[in-house]
């Protein structure tokens, strides 16, 4: 069995710019947008669909190593994940809640996410707002 011409010298394709594993924080910076730019194309070619595919597979692998989530993560334990890979403060929320007291009610589970702090936590921490919405328990028929 032969291999395909294209991976002859795979040492070769990755000195002349093919994608490669991700090593850090500004590698998955430039193929993170170069993914958006390619998914934001109307009709991307079959070249441009299989680009998308494997940038996906490295960013993904990179973030699952780098950037973990909780297994099955409440609101409050996303919040608290972000402060801390980020180096934050309760503080640091203030725009996102409204108050201090605000931030402090929700991290000490007295006050639930608003639609509007959702939103903003949304867009500041580029994520999916199903993050930040608790998940109902689910009954299990007895």
């Amino acid at each position: 069995m032969s291999v395909a011409p294209v991976l002859e010298n795979p040492a070769k394709m990755i000195a002349k710019g093919a994608p490669h594993v991700i090593h850090n924080d500004k590698q998955l910076e430039a193929y993170t947008e170069t993914l958006f730019s390619l998914t934001a194309l109307e009709n991307p070619s079959p070249y441009e669909e299989e680009a998308i595919e494997l940038l996906t597979l490295l960013i993904e692998r990179y973030e699952d190593e780098h950037y973990p989530f909780p297994a099955s993560p409440d609101p409050v334990s996303v919040v608290r994940y972000l402060l801390e890979k980020g180096n934050l403060t309760q503080r640091s929320l203030i725009p996102e809640f409204g108050s201090e007291p605000a931030v402090s009610m929700f991290l000490s589970r007295q006050r639930d996410l608003t639609v509007e702090q959702i939103r903003k936590l949304c867009i500041r921490f580029k994520l999916g707002s199903d993050v930040f919405i608790p998940r109902a328990p689910v009954d299990m028929p007895a």
